[in-house]
């Protein structure tokens, strides 16, 4: 996948976000929509650290394309 790709993923993960989160100031959330955000979070945090990986490689003269999506448990286990 392409950054602009990444970036159009992210774009479009961000919009179903804020499409769930919006519909949850007019009623409570269900269970589907919570776990959904969730799948969302850990989805954008892959993507976000997959492209922070192709910009590293690129900085160093190494093949953005050698680059993979980490696992949920990596990526969720870095601190901030």
């Amino acid at each position: 996948m392409s950054d602009a790709g990444i970036h159009d993923h992210i774009e479009a993960l961000v919009a179903e976000e804020h499409r769930l989160l919006d519909s949850g100031t007019t009623a409570p959330l269900g269970s589907s929509d919570r776990q959904r955000l969730d799948e969302i979070k850990v989805r954008l945090d892959q993507l976000w650290d997959l492209l922070r990986q192709r910009q590293a490689h690129s900085e160093f003269g190494l093949d953005p394309n050698a680059t993979s999506t980490r696992d949920a448990a990596t990526v969720e286990g870095y601190e901030q």
